[in-house]
């Protein structure tokens, strides 16, 4: 498997991927108006990458599939990660894009799309929202790595004080992995190892 996963945006997104990228956009589904959507969309094409709308909650799983099959990478953006686990698990695409990326597909998470790489996405419950998604019971994420991506941890984004990541690690570090990332950090994972980039 191949993975880069980002608190926001990452130079070498370019080098790690390139052509057509499925673009994952449920995790923002309660963020549309924020100018951050935009922002990375934009960040994505000047990699001179080509997008490829995939809102899960509304494709049909064929549909899921043919354009994983059709594309180079995937890349699944930031939000709120209970919601966007809840999207995957409700819609079964959880097990399809699983397979291909197990199949090599490359896989970019960022933010809530990093975190649900992991093991567990319940660190993050001081960061989103878990009411977000109340049907959601089960926190597994998709097992890419045994890592918890805790994004956004330079303490620089108003809504995520430093507090915040004392406490997430105060709470969770002892049982879970966690890899706190800045933004412009990443955690790569290819076939020669896991590094932060």
């Amino acid at each position: 498997m191949e993975l880069l996963l980002t608190s926001f945006g990452h130079e070498l997104i370019g080098d790690f991927v390139s052509g057509r990228v499925a673009y994952v956009s449920d995790a923002t589904r309660t963020f549309e108006d924020q100018s951050f959507v935009h922002v990375e969309r934009e960040m994505l094409r000047e990699h001179g990458l080509e997008l490829v709308e995939l809102p899960l909650a509304t494709t049909p799983q064929a549909e899921v599939e043919r354009i994983l099959n059709s594309v180079d990478g995937v890349y699944v953006a930031g939000g709120e990660t209970f919601d966007l686990l809840h999207v995957l698990r409700s819609t079964g695409t959880d097990a399809i894009l699983t397979r291909h990326v197990r199949a090599g597909l490359r896989y970019i998470g960022t933010s809530a799309g990093a975190v649900i790489a992991g093991p567990s996405i319940a660190p993050v419950s001081l960061l989103d929202s878990p009411a977000l998604a109340p049907e959601l019971t089960d926190y597994s994420g998709l097992g890419f790595t045994e890592y918890v991506v805790i994004p956004h941890a330079s303490g620089s984004v108003p809504v995520f004080p430093i507090e915040v990541f004392a406490e997430t690690v105060r709470q969770y570090g002892a049982e879970h992995r966690l890899v706190l990332l800045r933004d412009g950090e990443a955690l790569l994972i290819d076939d020669s190892g896991t590094r932060l980039v």
